[in-house]
């Protein structure tokens, strides 16, 4: 299909999924009672009415009932995949076949920034990112569509911190709310959505044992609290490498121990990277993890791992299951990465659970009401979520409730 210019109206990698991902789609929406609400208001007021919104998001079940709120309220909205590996094609086939603009499926490294750029020719009022790419693509090459921005949302630590570093510099000419910022994404999307999700990745990939084994957690922000959690709670001897010293020292209060990597490379089983920066395992740990060792990486961009490296000294690599690299170092040991480096918790899994998503999909749609109330209010630089949204979304949120029942 094509709209009057001539553009496809979606790219997807097979429309025959879409009954697949309907279903998919109804699973979320089941457990994602805060955002439902949202969307019968959104259904009523017609908030979005006529607004274009651009968002460059993991294309996961979640996010497909955000997308379809977005559109309820009357936005709309185009899609792009925020990774090359996590678009569930099924779900991307189904919201086509609603009606979104989306452009993602799983494995299209080299159309990532095609796809980008792409829902940025819809002209957004509002853009949606996860890690920022869409943001930077507008600053960048497509600086002719800044006019029509009034404001953005950012789903992610990484990308907020670049963000953030836009605006200390003079260089953000929009203004972007800090979606992952809000209590209610953080404190629990962030914490058990990344514990859980990054487990389930990890087992879906390898079905190894957890229980006995020593699982090396690098980076003890809000997702590296609750990956060490998780991978404690399921039997493993965990250690935390963390460069911060006060963060360090909760890790050790937390019952941790605390180690340099390349000191804990000696003696992990399992490692999982969880701090938005560059090369966290690089080529000395490398060099010295034992044979058997599993690399995999929760944070945003494919980085943290140094895998050109291991590419380059390997003497031979082989997949040897789905998403996972088996490499063989000359000294015979055999060092195995996960999903390329990339988000393991959404390539070798379906991403955080649809209840943490909840919370923060749900900070995502009233973020975009208000920046329509607001916008011409805002500077050019990182708001916190208005901490009215931020406890409205946390006293729908029938955890609690649940919990109790």
């Amino acid at each position: 299909m094509e709209d009057d210019a001539g553009y496809e109206n979606y790219r997807v990698k097979d429309m025959s999924l879409a009954g697949e991902g309907h279903k998919l789609i109804r699973w979320a929406e089941e457990h994602m009672p805060v955002l439902m609400d949202i969307r019968k208001d959104f259904e009523k007021e017609k908030p979005l009415e006529g607004v274009a919104i651009s968002c460059c998001l993991h294309v996961t079940k979640e996010t497909a009932v955000l997308v379809k709120t977005l559109k309820a309220g009357g936005a709309e909205v185009a899609l792009a995949g925020s990774n090359p590996l996590s678009t569930n094609d099924a779900v991307a086939a189904a919201l086509a076949e609603d009606g979104i603009h989306v452009y993602a499926w799983r494995e299209n490294h080299d159309d990532y920034y095609w796809c980008v750029n792409r829902v940025a020719d819809y002209k957004p009022s509002i853009t949606m990112d996860d890690g920022g790419d869409l943001v930077t693509t507008l600053h960048t090459t497509r600086r002719e569509l800044l006019e029509n921005v009034i404001a953005g949302t950012e789903e992610t630590t990484t990308g907020v911190h670049r963000q953030r570093a836009m605006a200390s510099q003079g260089k953000l000419e929009y203004p972007v709310v800090a979606v992952n910022d809000a209590m209610t994404k953080h404190f629990f999307d962030n914490r058990y959505g990344t514990g859980q999700s990054t487990i389930d990745g990890i087992l879906r990939a390898t079905s190894v044992l957890i229980a006995g084994k020593t699982f090396v957690v690098a980076g003890y922000g809000w997702c590296g609290r609750g990956l060490a959690m998780r991978a404690r709670g399921m039997g493993a001897n965990v250690i935390v490498c963390e460069v911060d010293e006060i963060k360090a020292l909760e890790a050790v209060m937390d019952g941790f121990r605390v180690m340099p990597m390349e000191e804990a490379a000696k003696v992990g089983d399992i490692f999982v990277t969880v701090t938005g920066n560059k090369h966290v395992i690089d080529r000395n740990a490398i060099d010295a993890v034992k044979d058997g060792a599993i690399i995999a990486n929760s944070g945003h961009f494919d980085n943290e791992i140094n895998v050109p490296y291991i590419e380059e000294v390997a003497t031979r690599a082989e997949k040897v299951r789905e998403n996972v690299m088996e490499y063989w170092m000359k000294d015979g040991r055999k060092i195995y990465v996960l999903a390329e480096g990339r988000l393991v918790n959404l390539a070798a899994a379906e991403g955080h659970p649809s209840e943490v998503m909840d919370m923060s999909f749900a900070n995502q749609a009233l973020v975009a009401g208000w920046i329509l109330r607001e916008g011409k209010n805002l500077e050019n630089k990182v708001y916190s979520v208005p901490e009215k949204i931020d406890r409205e979304v946390a006293q729908e949120g029938n955890f609690l409730p649940w919990a109790l029942k």
